[in-house]
């Protein structure tokens, strides 16, 4: 059974990897060590840029509502360069299945290729393992490697066209073509980037 756990410190990562958690959502302060114990157990890391992004760029939409306070977004400015070390390092661990990931979107809701950027361009990921990361990694913590998240005979093929090589320019994410989900075209001739 899959499980996956928001942990952010130390001790909420360590005691959910060892639960046998199959998955771990943020982990803002995890160790080389927890990086490490979690590629050794297979477990996925959704680590998650657009979330604090998205909440520091729209802070005039969210301030005064629920718990979103000065403090709040005080927090999280602090808490963003930590954030930012914390993946640079995930990277570079060997085995950790790093999966694209954007919480529950936080009201980024048409912004979610941005995470793309802020993992090339903040995180220090090479463009294909971000893309990867999103389709391959995606569907395996999924469960759905069978079905889909490459192209590939007798999977399922959603894909997209951009506007240039992701993998030279990561902003070619936002400038999407056309999509083709079920054999089906679908172009938007307006632009919004």
């Amino acid at each position: 059974m899959r499980s996956i756990a928001h942990a952010h410190s130390v001790d909420s990562i360590e005691a959910a990897v060892r639960a046998g958690c199959s998955g771990i959502t943020h982990g803002t302060d995890a160790t080389d060590e927890i990086l490490q114990l979690m590629a050794a157990r297979g477990v996925f890391f959704e680590p998650q840029f657009l979330v604090t992004h998205n909440y520091l760029e729209n802070r005039e939409k969210f301030l005064g509502l629920g718990n979103y306070t000065e403090e709040g977004f005080a927090f999280m400015e602090r808490n963003l360069p930590i954030k930012t070390a914390m993946f640079r390092k995930a990277a570079q661990v060997k085995g950790l299945k790093l999966v694209w990931g954007t919480d529950a979107v936080a009201a980024a809701h048409g912004r979610n290729a941005d995470e793309f950027i802020y993992r090339v361009r903040d995180g220090g990921q090479d463009a294909m393992s971000a893309l990867v990361s999103a389709h391959v990694t995606a569907a395996e913590s999924l469960g759905l490697a069978a079905r889909l998240g490459a192209l590939k005979s007798g999977l399922e093929a959603d894909i997209i066209a951009l506007d240039g090589d992701p993998l030279t320019d990561i902003t070619a994410v936002q400038r999407v073509v056309f999509v083709m989900k079920g054999g089906k075209l679908y172009k938007n001739t307006v632009r919004s980037r």
